[in-house]
């Protein structure tokens, strides 16, 4: 038996697994894991198996934080996110950005907080409390997305 191997031909790129499939949103966009995972600099370490886990808990996340406004925008006649009007900002509605930012945001968070090994760069280098303000820093951002798609303002002042 023998093989031979054509160099002249390109090679053909793999299938996506289900794993790194896009994840459907419905009324929202589907979210594409590969492009999350370059975006938001989110190590092989993560298995496409774990980081599709935290991407589908952040979109429960994001959908359940964004459900009356999203219902709001669907009696008003928007199929989807990507159809109600807002400016655009290269060539993609700022909402669909946003809406991303935040899935993206909460998921990194939860892998970093879940899996702490994979954010540590080198032995003794960081501490895993030292990513606790990490984990804050990503959540308070993925809250400002979701606040601003809703149009609120990003600080809560509260008397004592």
């Amino acid at each position: 038996m023998s093989f031979v191997i054509n160099l002249d031909d390109p090679p053909v790129p793999p299938e996506p697994g289900p794993a790194d499939a896009p994840i459907a949103g419905g009324w929202f966009p589907a979210i594409d894991p590969r492009k999350i995972r370059e975006g938001y600099r989110i190590r092989e370490a993560v298995t496409p198996a774990r980081l599709r886990e935290a991407l589908i808990a952040a979109i429960i996340t994001v959908t359940n934080d964004l459900g009356a406004w999203q219902a709001g925008q669907d009696a008003a006649g928007h199929a989807s996110l990507a159809a109600v009007p807002a400016p655009s900002i290269d060539g993609q509605s700022r909402l669909l950005h946003l809406y991303v930012r935040a899935v993206a945001l909460n998921a990194k968070a939860e892998i970093v907080e879940r899996y702490r090994d994979i954010d540590i760069t080198g032995p003794g280098e960081r501490r895993a409390e030292d990513l606790d303000p990490s984990v804050g820093e990503l959540r308070r951002d993925a809250l400002h997305a979701v606040r601003d798609i809703l149009g609120k303002s990003r600080t809560t002042v509260e008397l004592i």
